[in-house]
């Protein structure tokens, strides 16, 4: 059985003291390419990614989506060297890029087309969380169920998935909703999704998200606008 191709992206913003260790964790025998999108930073973001061998792109408009929508444009742009499966990482070091051989696993062995990595089954570092994440994930992922029929954990940002199952999800939002829209399609289209536990610690640098009122306030009424706008 051959090797699958695998690419990696991650989305930065800010991240010039973490994206390079997050780049030399990652396991190289794994992966083709790994993808690093600057996302307006107003650091080294970009100079470090390049200097860690990363394929370093500029996307202006902020917005985790947006920065993820880049990296897939990246990757539809090469027509002979399409992926078989895209893994999506944070750059702030707070997840373990070794773990991508367990992230990967069920796609490969034919029993998933989505894979979560799951931080509420996993050993998460004291801190590492707010209980507003918690909260959060929690509600979001019960709604899921109640509204989708779908069972998740976590909407965490450490995921793989099938390109071609990418493809038909059709991804749209370009900020807070990434995560939730890709699981909730995912279940309305009837793939194969799974998760499995992955570890977490504490971020280096501060949040942009959870860090802040208005970070936590915006991402949390995006999430919910989002499940409830594909009903």
């Amino acid at each position: 059985m051959r090797q699958p191709n695998i690419k990696v992206i991650i989305p930065a913003f800010n991240e010039q003291n973490a994206v390079g260790m997050v780049i030399d964790e990652i396991p190289k025998e794994l992966v083709s390419e790994i993808i690093v999108i600057d996302n307006g930073s107003t650091d080294n973001t970009f100079a470090q990614a390049q200097s860690r061998g990363a394929t370093a792109l500029r996307e202006e408009k902020r917005g985790y989506g947006n920065a993820c929508l880049c990296g897939m444009q990246h990757i539809a742009g090469q027509v002979d060297d399409l992926p078989d499966i895209v893994v999506f990482l944070d750059g702030d070091h707070s997840d373990y890029p070794e773990e991508m051989y367990g992230l990967v696993q069920p796609i490969i062995d034919g029993k998933a087309d989505l894979v979560i990595g799951s931080r509420a089954l996993g050993k998460k570092e004291k801190g590492s969380m707010t209980p507003q994440q918690i909260f959060g994930n929690w509600l979001a992922t019960t709604l899921l169920r109640w509204f989708y029929g779908v069972q998740f954990t976590d909407l965490g940002p450490f995921r793989a998935v099938k390109y071609e199952s990418l493809l038909r999800i059709n991804m749209q939002d370009k900020t807070y909703g990434w995560t939730v829209e890709m699981q909730l399609k995912a279940a309305k289209l009837g793939m194969q999704t799974t998760e499995v536990p992955v570890n977490y610690r504490q971020r280096i640098g501060v949040s942009k998200v959870s860090g802040t009122v208005k970070g936590t306030i915006g991402a949390g009424y995006k999430i919910l606008w989002t499940i409830f706008r594909y009903l």
